[in-house]
């Protein structure tokens, strides 16, 4: 079996927490998860049996640091820099023209409504993290991205799995590092096109409004759901030269966004079993 190595998305430093404080003791109870998420979608269901797939999760939450975004506070109580990102991210929902506080309130009331509540939790998560990792000249950025690239310089792995903010790092770490050569890069739910909010601000920064595949990277298949509010817009190739396949799947009307959904719904499986042994 080749060796896969998986970068998680947001909201994963309570793994850090719950494994006192341990780097690898996350890595592992995440890849376990991973295992068994992506073994219902390999086998359609059957009992997990203990296979491996994942040989290491990349983990980098921890340098993200442990921000508020696991209370219970409203959209209003954001701090600034992830009220930024959702005001920028409101703009990709057509949410604007009303100032900070409008567009605020606005977005708040899009998300409860249409989800009753749980998009409003994926929204406290999905920006204080992002604004963390995209802040110009952070040390987190820059820290998260060394995690990454050591993981995968370690084990070599030929395929790399990047669920949510976790494909941006893999993006911005395979371009800054020319010796980590991967055949197989899946993005899952990735926000990589999100303009104003990531696309606009990555390194290296899109050249005529296009970004590119990173040059050690074999081949790139984008999957999100259709209807997932990180993922905007879910096709890639509009904004991305060298994304090879592109897959829209149908997940889950609330969790729209949740790696298990991701790894569990079937799509990787024809892209994985050449790697599986």
């Amino acid at each position: 079996m080749s060796a896969i190595v998986g970068v998680h998305g947001i909201g994963k430093y309570r793994y850090y927490r719950e494994a006192g404080n341990s780097v690898d003791g996350a890595a592992v109870a995440m890849r376990d998860k991973w295992d068994r998420y992506l073994h219902l979608g390999l086998t359609g269901g059957r009992p997990h049996a203990r296979e491996r797939y994942i040989t290491e999760i990349a983990y980098y939450a921890h340098l993200l640091g442990e921000s508020k975004q696991e209370t219970a506070r409203t959209v209003r109580g954001m701090d600034v820099g992830a009220q930024k990102v959702l005001v920028a991210w409101a703009g990709q929902l057509d949410a604007v023209g009303e100032g900070l506080t409008g567009t605020l309130n606005r977005v708040a009331g899009w998300l409860l409504g249409r989800l009753q509540g749980n998009a409003a939790d994926f929204a406290r998560l999905f920006c204080p993290e992002v604004a963390a990792y995209m802040a110009a000249g952070s040390q987190a950025r820059a820290r998260a991205r060394a995690a990454v690239a050591e993981v995968i310089r370690r084990n070599r792995p030929k395929v790399v799995i990047a669920h949510s903010l976790g494909s941006v790092v893999t993006y911005e770490t395979l371009w800054a590092n020319p010796d980590l050569k991967v055949e197989l890069l899946i993005t899952l739910g990735s926000p990589l096109g999100m303009r104003d909010v990531i696309f606009d601000h990555l390194v290296p920064a899109p050249v005529n409004g296009r970004g590119e595949r990173p040059r050690t990277v074999g081949r790139w298949v984008n999957i999100a759901d259709k209807d997932d509010i990180a993922a905007i817009p879910p096709g890639l190739r509009t904004c991305f030269t060298g994304v090879d396949q592109e897959a829209l799947v149908d997940l889950d009307w609330i969790d729209f966004h949740t790696v298990e959904k991701y790894l569990g719904c079937g799509a990787l499986n024809a892209h994985l079993k050449p790697y599986l042994g």
